[in-house]
């Protein structure tokens, strides 16, 4: 078969798979891409994900992960939300959780989908292998070179046909496949994602301070979410998609056709008040199959209370103060705070005294300090 016939068996058998997007691109098509990260990483932008700076020297170039690639194939399927998620966000009293977690984890269903695909060229005789955001892989500048979209100065992929709502994966393959031409970027003058980011986590367009970021506070920061940043996290208990669906390009974005990354009806604005009484068998069957799961539970209540405090609502101070008796220490400090932002000084007075004559995990007395305070930021 003729490298040009494989590449559209390929294309057909992709699309047959669920994939709404296919181009192919060459190992050597993002050397800039390694100096982008190094910086990002010399910054510390990286925080606590040391994996980034681990083999960060492959992220660069795909042959140093695999020697023998010739082509890279990178696929996205669309994940576009029925309405604008940013809609969550006015419900106080409610979580927003981001699109993308919403339904089944697009790790599993993807790199399953992959394998499918990757079966036609395996039967030509080459080499693959399939990569879903589990490798030193860099999918975005791929896809960029292989003209699925282009970075945006959120430092995502932007699409012209599916807006911000592309999920991420490649196929690595020894054979030589025709390239596409890379995109080229169209955003322009426009800064709309760069202004709707709620915590100021850009230093610059195309730079991300992830220690800032909504999505990596709330999903892959370990400790307690450091207290500046709180009050602007919302109600946002998992991810952030403000920036994402600001872009004007979601105009030409249509809803997702794969049903099980369609949101499940649990997960789309469920009460804060239910989430902080799950436990961690109540956590696990809620979560089961999705992204959130991966998490853990006291993360994900922590979350939780951060946004209990951001509600404003006084009603759920009871919600909070129950929560100052849980059995992580990070869910109690976060809890804390939260009671600090809800309830009146009188309550809070005899609540602080009793919690800091048998609290010993030094993090969670700073908290009732502050709330003793008076400091309710």
């Amino acid at each position: 078969m003729t490298p040009e016939a494989l590449k559209c068996r390929i294309v057909e058998r992709a699309r047959g798979y669920g994939f709404d997007a296919v181009a192919v691109t060459t190992p050597d098509a993002i050397p800039h891409a390694a100096a982008r990260l190094a910086q990002a990483l010399d910054n510390g932008w990286h925080g606590d994900m040391a994996w980034l700076a681990d083999r960060a020297d492959w992220r660069g170039d795909p042959r140093a992960l695999w020697p023998e690639v010739r082509s890279v194939i990178m696929l996205g399927m669309n994940y576009g939300p029925e309405r604008d998620p940013r809609e969550t966000l006015r419900l106080k009293d409610r979580a927003a959780i981001s699109v993308y977690a919403q339904g089944d984890d697009y790790h599993d269903l993807i790199k399953g989908r992959l394998k499918q695909v990757a079966a036609a060229l395996g039967a030509e005789g080459a080499g693959i292998k399939v990569f879903v955001d589990t490798a030193p892989v860099m999918e975005k500048p791929l896809a960029m070179a292989a003209g699925l979209g282009w970075q945006g100065k959120h430092t995502n992929m932007v699409s012209r046909d599916f807006g911000s709502w592309l999920f991420l994966g490649s196929i690595f393959t020894t054979a030589e496949l025709p390239p596409d031409a890379p995109a080229g970027d169209r955003c322009g003058s426009c800064r709309a994602c760069l202004d709707a980011c709620p915590t100021d986590a850009f230093p610059a367009p195309y730079q991300l301070d992830a220690r800032r970021c909504v999505s990596y506070l709330t999903i892959e920061h370990a400790g307690p979410i450091p207290r500046a940043l709180r009050a602007a996290i919302g109600n946002r208990i998992y991810g952030c998609d403000d920036c994402l669906a600001a872009c004007p390009w979601n105009k030409f974005a249509q809803a997702g056709r794969e049903t099980r990354l369609a949101a499940r009806d649990a997960l789309q604005a469920p009460p804060l008040a239910e989430l902080a009484a799950l436990d961690d068998a109540g956590f696990r069957a809620l979560f089961a199959k999705t992204a959130v799961k991966r998490i853990g539970r006291d993360r994900f209540v922590r979350n939780v209370a951060i946004a209990l405090g951001n509600s404003g609502d006084a009603a759920l101070a009871d919600v909070a103060q129950r929560l100052t008796q849980d059995a992580s220490p990070l869910v109690r400090g976060a809890a804390a705070w939260a009671l600090r932002r809800l309830a009146a000084p009188a309550t809070l007075a005899p609540l602080a005294e009793r919690a800091l004559a048998t609290e010993t995990d030094e993090e969670v007395r700073s908290e009732w300090t502050m709330a003793m305070s008076g400091d309710g930021r």
